[in-house]
């Protein structure tokens, strides 16, 4: 039989996911406190000028959309693209105006079905989104299909040995080494930069992918 604590952790790792229902303010407020750095570390990777049309991939409690929406300014564009019809709702809500300026786009979407238009984007970011997908190189093929020539697509993850560590990733994360990750995107046609993010206690890591 499975055991509390096994079924504990596997609804944590199910709300990491997805989060959904009565918990879903509380893990999208857990979400933005806990990826803040890597967050902004990513919107600072991929480079965004004032009036840049942009997307947040999977943007959990929205803290991305934020910082997006303030790289950008008036006269951008944000797309927020999510799995969770929760999240989409909490981001809905908070953003009311920017939604309704038409500033901010939300769309349900996966990273493996992106609701863009090809070469559509100057930049998008993604963080700790891939664990949850089969189907990496569709998903970096999906990226690379619709930013623009020149643009960036960086996806962030945490340390994948810290990750593996961790009691609720068994039940529904797939943890990928480094090197896989770079060569997905590398393969979807772009060029790829890494960095690392020595951040307490989940380093983290930067794949910049940028079309030519």
């Amino acid at each position: 039989m499975t055991s509390l604590r096994e079924r504990l952790l596997a609804t944590v790792a199910g709300q990491l996911g997805r989060p959904h229902g009565i918990l879903s303010p509380l893990v999208a407020r857990a979400l933005n406190r806990g990826n803040e750095t890597a967050i902004a570390a990513a919107v600072d990777s991929a480079e965004i000028a004032r009036g840049a049309v942009t997307a947040d991939i999977g943007f959990g409690g929205g803290a991305g959309l934020q910082l997006l929406l303030d790289r950008v300014g008036d006269d951008g564009v944000v797309h927020g693209i999510e799995i969770a019809d929760d999240m989409l709702r909490r981001a809905g809500s908070r953003f009311g105006r920017d939604v309704r300026s038409g500033r901010l786009r939300l769309s349900p979407g996966s990273l493996t079905e992106l609701p863009l238009e090809d070469n559509s984007v100057d930049a998008l970011i993604t963080v700790n989104t891939v664990y949850f997908i089969s189907e990496l190189d569709a998903a970096c093929k999906e990226l690379a299909r619709v930013v623009r020539p020149g643009g960036r697509a960086v996806i962030g993850i945490g340390d994948p040995e810290v990750m593996a560590r961790l009691p609720f990733t068994p039940h529904g994360f797939t943890i990928r080494p480094v090197g896989e990750i770079a060569a997905a995107l590398q393969n979807s046609g772009m060029q790829v930069e890494q960095r690392r993010i020595d951040e307490k206690p989940i380093p983290r890591h930067l794949f910049i992918g940028r079309r030519d």
